[in-house]
């Protein structure tokens, strides 16, 4: 009995595929924490081809293959965009339903750490992983299994690191 329980772990993990994604790419922010502008930066030392737009709306999809989502919740940058809580979720939750209808890929990427973790953010943190086919996370924001939770739910693979700069490398080699 515990082989075939081992044997159906085994197997319902190994259909996790790795995805290829293409650019170019739109990255932007669910929560309006400043961890999106360290992304942008990632994204430009590894020399992709990635535009930043703090909150995408649908039109700002036009041309892209790739949307990164970086999620985590800030009150003071929900104050300085000027909108809720509530306006932003429907604003990501629009742009995550756009993208998939124009086949754009989606990665969640958070780097926020403990941070951005648990209340508000996880709102965003779970309606990013609930949609996107790869995960990218900082070590410390998955030290209670929150997104290794998520990344077996959803049946996508989720490469956890060290800190924020080792975060670049399996970025860039989701494009390759």
């Amino acid at each position: 009995m515990t082989i075939a329980i081992v044997l159906v772990a085994i197997i319902s993990t190994s259909t996790v595929k790795a995805q290829k994604f293409e650019q170019p790419i739109l990255i932007s922010s669910a929560g309006q924490s400043a961890d999106v502008k360290l992304v942008k930066m990632l994204a430009q030392r590894q020399k992709l081809e990635a535009n930043t737009v703090l909150m995408a709306k649908e039109s700002d999809l036009e041309g892209v293959k790739t949307l990164i989502i970086v999620p985590g919740f800030s009150s003071k940058g929900l104050g300085a965009a000027g909108v809720s809580q509530q306006e932003e979720y429907e604003r990501v939750e629009a742009v995550i339903k756009s993208a998939q209808a124009k086949d754009i890929k989606i990665v969640l990427m958070h780097i926020g750490g403990n941070a951005r973790r648990k209340g508000q953010s996880d709102v965003f943190n779970t309606l990013v992983a609930d949609n996107a086919l790869e995960m990218i996370v900082v070590k410390q924001a998955d030290e209670d299994g929150f997104f290794t939770k998520l990344s077996e739910k959803n049946n996508i693979p989720l490469t956890l690191v060290n800190k924020i700069v080792d975060a670049a490398v399996p970025m860039a080699g989701l494009f390759k």
